[in-house]
């Protein structure tokens, strides 16, 4: 009975986050804080909210450092010394942006004065970080392993490009090979200039060393960004290759055995067998 009742009076999950995030939007809004000063603006006792920041620290959205001394004290004073938490980078980002309308200004400008091929230039300029960074992580993928073909990279391809955010995957069909990604970082944008999708299918071909063809794309309403890589299919262990030319008819692709040995007719040579036989 008594961890039933621990259990009704623990927030709920959801509580915690709308919590966390009136949490956040204060250490936005006022700047670094203790959990004191938190507590009082949030009507709520210092050791909740020690555990709502614990929680934002273990997920990369708050950073902790020792608060300042008073101006002009030179000192604290005795007692442990307040911690202040501040937003990083990763919790700031959780909060609206208008960075997409900001490019999205940019790039009319840009298309206004220089036109379509304008436009490509700072796409290609865009994604030059980009590609260095990724052609180095397959590079080195490649190096550490064995030779591989256009689908092997896409695989290597596929962590390099998950580490930038994208989200990607890579996979082997018939045929070759299919590149995935679940987030583009530029989709509001790219919808309305496709030269961004169109530099970055360029990026993906030259990584993998082959011409690609992009399938579908998140900036056009797909769920998801697929790019597919054409490949030789490899035999596996214990297949056959294909005769280099037809056999003609009437002749056997091995010598015929010997009539009276048993198992005379073969699978490989049914027809030749029933032919030679007298009516």
């Amino acid at each position: 009975m008594e961890t039933a009742a621990a259990a009704v009076r623990s927030p709920a999950p959801a509580d915690d986050g709308r919590t966390r995030d009136r949490v956040s939007a204060l250490l936005l809004e006022h700047g670094p804080q203790t959990a004191a000063e938190l507590a009082t603006r949030l009507g709520v006792s210092p050791a909740a909210v020690r555990r709502h920041l614990d929680a934002l620290v273990s997920a990369g959205r708050v950073a902790e450092g020792a608060a300042p001394a008073p101006f002009g004290t030179g000192h604290r004073g005795r007692g442990r010394p307040a911690r202040r938490s501040t937003l990083t980078d990763t919790g700031r980002s959780a909060f609206p942006h208008a960075y997409d309308d900001l490019a999205l200004t940019a790039l009319r400008f840009v298309a206004s004065s220089g036109g379509p091929d304008a436009v490509r230039q700072v796409a290609e300029q865009q994604l030059a970080g980009l590609e260095e960074r990724c052609s180095t992580a397959v590079e080195t993928a490649q190096a550490a392993a064995a030779e591989g073909d256009a689908v092997d990279r896409a695989q290597v391809l596929a962590v390099a490009l998950s580490a930038e955010g994208y989200a990607a995957s890579a996979s082997a069909i018939s045929g070759g090979g299919q590149l995935c990604q679940l987030h583009c970082p530029v989709a509001h944008v790219a919808a309305e200039f496709p030269q961004l999708c169109e530099a970055e299918t360029a990026v993906i071909g030259r990584l993998v060393g082959t011409h690609v063809q992009r399938l579908a794309t998140i900036a056009h309403g797909d769920g998801i960004c697929t790019t597919h890589i054409p490949g030789q299919l490899t035999l596996r262990a214990g297949n056959k290759a294909a005769p280099a030319r037809p056999v003609p008819a009437g002749r056997a692709a091995h010598p015929t055995p010997l009539r009276g040995h048993a198992g005379a007719s073969t699978a490989a040579t049914p027809s030749i067998d029933r032919e030679r036989t007298p009516a």
